[in-house]
């Protein structure tokens, strides 16, 4: 029997309502409890990450009493996914900014490592703000008067390759600025942080910008500013020597322009949190800071943490100092924010039943989607993926826009999906593994007047290596359970078996076992895709009854 978890959110997304239905749709962000992973240790104290999943380059701000995060979400759609929190440890998805990225045809096509690099959230004049960067077109602004929507097509701040990690500040002077990074790969320039005057609706930067800061001596790759003012001193928060081995630095000065004074506010020390830095600065009404940044974990993505942070002599301190130094290192569990109440348990979506009128929030396309790929059935409480022709230059798995993916929630799950699957042509596949830089699907396949279940794996799938397809048996049910169980490995990063059934009982395992890999810029992903070989007037289907993520 299912359970039916009504998703109020999704109901309500991207229109503009009045107070009393904005409360319920608050009031909806308590529905969903992972069984893998809750950062609340339930006793006013909380442990890292916050969020055990995918979301690189965090930033946050605080309205009132709510504290919304976004993140970078490169060329999958929805994009901008937009989180919200009560006390910055419980987090729930509650939209998406980017519906569609544009340009429009560009993303029509799986583009991975591309499109939205680390973004920036602010929110001015009763109006909210999100600054992103895509490293091949430019600088775009998107507006909203609501966090759910609806955001403004984005504009072009400003066009130009290798324009990354925006981040504006408004001035008590009443002008506006906007600070930015360089990615090397398209500019040709790296490690360098410049400041630039924005018009008068902050839509447009004026001036060619200056040079704040030049860290190739000292903050090799420095990158992700973010913007702060405090007690008559400019702060520029941004880290520096690499996602995996840097540090988080913070620059000031007296003067917009400079010249900045540089420090070291938070390293890994002598933790095992690696790298932590890029984030977000935010405080608490009752005078607490607090620091949001991310951890690359490989195959596990880029995973949040939150550092408390405090000020001393004009200078942030991030983490725990412990040997007094001005310099912090990362929390694995600390005492919770004090936001002047306790709130309910919460985390970001992962299991869905398919029950509502919309797709959960967690899901995202490689692509922009077409409005046939698929479509929500409360009728019969399924996902009906319909086929969809391969593109002629398709290599492999890594190439198709239409598969749909949600981020790994912790390093050990299961992931259990049941379905039916409902081919009209030869040729017709549906499948359901996991995405990386290497994948690994369990696929059925129709073959005249049979369905062949199969798994197919591609190692260095971005370079276009073909698919390694290992036929297992024809299947007699047309109702299927697959089972994916992640673990993480002794050596550091993730593997995973595979399963099937036909009565969701008793499971056969696949023999091999497989090691999940990351993809360009993010972590592996588990999810599904429904496709045909050849043209027809239409297209055979499956239904996706439920997906589950579970302890294994």
């Amino acid at each position: 029997m299912k359970v039916v978890l009504i998703n109020f959110v999704g109901l309500f997304l991207f229109v503009s309502v009045n107070a009393q239905i904005q409360r319920k749709i608050v009031a909806s962000d308590t529905l969903y409890v992972s069984k893998v992973w809750v950062a609340d240790n339930g006793d006013g104290t909380f442990k890292n990450p916050i969020i055990h999943a995918d979301y690189s380059d965090p930033d946050a701000i605080r309205v009132g009493d709510d504290y919304y995060m976004i993140a970078s979400s490169f060329d999958a759609v929805p994009g901008l996914p937009i989180l919200h929190s009560k006390d910055l440890v419980n987090w729930t998805i509650i939209g998406h900014a980017l519906l569609r990225q544009p340009p429009f045809e560009h993303f029509s096509k799986t583009q991975h490592g591309n499109g939205v690099w680390a973004p920036a959230i602010r929110y001015h004049n009763k109006e909210f703000y999100i600054y992103y960067p895509d490293p091949d077109f430019g600088i775009y602004l998107t507006k909203a008067k609501n966090i759910r929507g609806p955001w403004t097509d984005p504009v072009l701040v400003e066009a130009g390759k290798g324009l990354i990690d925006p981040c504006p500040l408004w001035d008590d002077n009443g002008k506006a600025y906007l600070v930015h990074a360089y990615a090397g790969s398209r500019a040709g320039i790296k490690s360098v942080i410049v400041v630039k005057q924005l018009n008068a609706t902050f839509d447009k930067t004026i001036d060619a910008g200056v040079l704040v800061y030049d860290g190739h001596e000292t903050d090799p790759t420095i990158e992700g500013p973010k913007f702060h003012k405090r007690n008559g001193y400019y702060y520029i928060f941004a880290p520096a020597g690499g996602v995996g081995t840097g540090w988080q630095l913070v620059l000031r000065s007296k003067n917009i322009y400079g010249p900045y004074e540089r420090k070291v506010v938070m390293d890994q020390g002598k933790t095992k949190i690696n790298g932590p830095h890029q984030g977000a600065w935010v405080d608490t009404k009752t005078g607490e800071n607090w620091f949001i940044h991310f951890q690359d974990k490989e195959a596990y993505g880029r995973v949040v943490h939150l550092q408390p942070m405090k000020w001393i002599n004009d200078w942030p301190v991030i983490g725990v100092d412990k040997d007094i130094d001005g310099k912090g290192e990362p929390v694995l569990e600390y005492q919770k924010p004090n936001v002047g109440k306790v709130y309910p348990i919460v985390t970001p979506q992962e299991s869905d039943e398919f029950n509502d009128n919309k797709l959960g929030l967690q899901w995202q396309w490689q692509a922009n989607p077409q409005a046939t790929w698929a479509f929500t059935n409360q009728a019969n409480g399924a996902l009906r993926l319909y086929s969809s022709t391969m593109p002629d230059s398709m290599k492999n798995y890594w190439f198709l826009p239409n598969v749909l993916l949600q981020k790994f929630p912790a390093e050990i799950f299961t992931a259990t999906t049941k379905f039916s699957f409902h081919p009209k042509i030869d040729g017709e596949q549906f499948g359901f593994g996991v995405m990386g830089l290497d994948y690994t699907f369990l696929t059925l396949t129709k073959v005249s007047d049979s369905i062949y279940l199969s798994y197919s794996t591609c190692r260095s799938a971005d370079k276009g290596a073909r698919d390694v397809p290992h036929v297992i048996e024809s299947m007699q049910s047309n109702n299927i359970y697959f089972k994916i169980d992640v673990v993480r490995k002794i050596t550091g990063g993730a593997s995973y078996r595979l399963y099937y059934s036909t009565d969701g009982a008793v499971f056969k395992q696949i023999p091999d076992i497989f090691t999940a890999e990351p993809g360009k810029w993010i972590g592996a992903k588990i999810g599904y895709f429904c496709t045909r070989d050849k043209k027809t007037n239409d297209a055979g289907y499956a239904d996706i009854d439920w997906f589950r993520i579970t302890k294994n």
